[in-house]
């Protein structure tokens, strides 16, 4: 197994990155994310790597990070997401946002992921939403950490930081935000709040 590939970028496409390594250039394709991620065609870089094998293909799938790659797998995990939907969705969604909008039940988040419908939204959220909190414990902003902190005076403060975090703006945090309970787990807001800008969408 391929874990990483660590050379000089000689490639880099929306779709593609080409990594020279020992005098070989390995192709890996990727989520539109990685490409801003990398550096530029020439410098030296790391991509972290996984490897599928069909019948008919062999084909590497290169990440920016390993929380990128473990959602890659999380996600050709479910029924009807292969890996073309898979680098679809995280060229859209940050790891950390696909995880809370799956614990949040934000379906409609998925959708603006190319070639991703309602019906698979709702597939991927059901499928996701009690697997993400435990994948991502401990990194970043994630639904298990939030979820285990108590409601502060601040909780309402910390809800919309992480929903900025999110690429959400100011106002549709504020939005989203206004009239719920100040007193409710940090992570019970951002689950109402994402359930509400779902609904306006």
């Amino acid at each position: 197994m391929i874990d990483c590939l660590m050379g000089k970028l000689l490639e880099k496409t929306p779709e593609l990155a080409v990594v020279g390594c020992g005098g070989v250039g390995y192709l890996a394709r990727i989520p539109t994310s990685a490409a801003g991620a990398l550096p530029a065609v020439g410098e030296q870089c790391t991509l972290y790597t996984e490897l599928r094998i069909s019948e008919n293909d062999i084909t590497l799938y290169g990440f920016a990070d390993k929380d990128s790659r473990q959602m890659f797998r999380m996600l050709t995990a479910i029924s009807g997401v292969g890996p073309k939907a898979a680098l679809s969705i995280l060229g859209a969604l940050s790891p950390q946002r696909i995880a809370l909008a799956a614990a949040g039940a934000d379906h409609k988040a998925f959708t603006v992921a190319p070639g991703v419908g309602p019906k698979l939204a709702q597939r991927i959220v059901l499928e996701l939403k009690d697997k993400v909190g435990r994948a991502f414990a401990g990194g970043g902003v994630d639904a298990a950490s939030l979820a285990a902190a108590p409601a502060p005076a601040g909780a309402m403060a910390q809800a919309s930081a992480a929903l900025v975090s999110l690429g959400y703006s100011g106002s549709e945090a504020a939005a989203a935000l206004a009239g719920l309970d100040e007193s409710l787990p940090v992570q019970e807001l951002i689950r109402l709040a994402l359930q509400g800008i779902g609904k306006r969408r």
